[in-house]
């Protein structure tokens, strides 16, 4: 399979997955991307850029912030989220957001477009991300902010999962990895010029239940590659095994604890 095929193949998983939550808004995944708009104070009239907007979630309450005279443009591959987000903002009577069915990762706009750009949680997903961060750096006017959020190395099981590839001698690249620590997300920054750099923390962790926990079903993301696809199904069931043996092994009496440490990550165009 080369690049371009396996870009394909991972783009139409991605999309499928998230087509597949049909009720994605809870409290998780509120209490994860709000603090965005906590670390950048917004304000009316201006133009804020949601890219991998979901349901709508932080394009909501920009468009909320900024009211009548600003607007919000929110970005998504994902038909079924774009649809969640659809029927919120008609319940809502909202007129100044603009949801685009596109590739977050190409799609354009002109220089200087936008006071604020936001992506939550969706960075990692993009193949190129000091590419992403290169164009976002264009798309904003002087004085704007970029704010992102992403998780730790140590999050959402990425290591038990690596740790159970390593013994049945498969390599795994975490998925978390590029943007998996304060300095690698501060060194991303500046690389893309922006400054006045701030990266806040937040454990979004909780216990799981063991047979929660066990429950992975063989799936796993990256941009770039995934050896588990060559896997035929002797061997996933080898590492599934080895799998709920990491999990099990992890079980205390509160249950399993799911890491979920969180940067917000803000910078501005000087």
């Amino acid at each position: 399979m080369d690049n371009r095929e396996y870009e394909q193949k991972y783009k139409t998983d991605v999309i499928n997955f998230f087509d597949s939550r049909t009720s994605y808004d809870n409290d998780y995944t509120i209490r994860r991307a709000l603090p965005l708009l906590e670390l950048i104070p917004l304000k009316t009239g201006q133009k804020v850029l949601d890219l991998a907007t979901g349901t709508g979630i932080i394009a909501i309450a920009a468009a909320e912030i900024v009211g009548s005279t600003g607007k919000v443009i929110g970005v998504d591959f994902s038909s079924g989220m774009l649809a969640q987000a659809e029927r919120k903002i008609n319940k809502l009577g909202l007129q100044n957001i603009e949801l685009i069915a596109a590739d977050a990762e190409y799609i354009n706009f002109e220089d200087e477009s936008f006071d604020v750009i936001l992506c939550s949680t969706a960075i990692v997903y993009f193949q190129d991300i000091p590419g992403a961060l290169g164009k976002w750096y264009r798309f904003l006017k002087k004085g704007g902010i970029v704010g992102f959020s992403c998780c730790s190395e140590e999050s959402c099981e990425a290591p038990t999962l690596i740790k159970a590839c390593a013994e049945n001698d498969i390599l795994l690249v975490n998925i978390n990895e590029p943007t998996g620590t304060i300095e690698k997300c501060r060194h991303l920054m500046q690389a893309a010029g922006f400054e006045n750099i701030e990266v806040k923390t937040q454990q979004l962790g909780f216990y799981r239940s063991l047979e929660q926990a066990k429950g992975w079903n063989g799936g796993w993301f990256h941009p770039r590659e995934n050896p588990l696809l060559n896997l035929s199904s002797e061997q996933m069931e080898k590492l599934q095994a080895e799998y709920c043996r990491e999990i099990e092994a992890k079980a205390t009496e509160q249950g399993v604890w799911y890491e979920n440490l969180t940067f917000f990550v803000s910078g501005q165009k000087i």
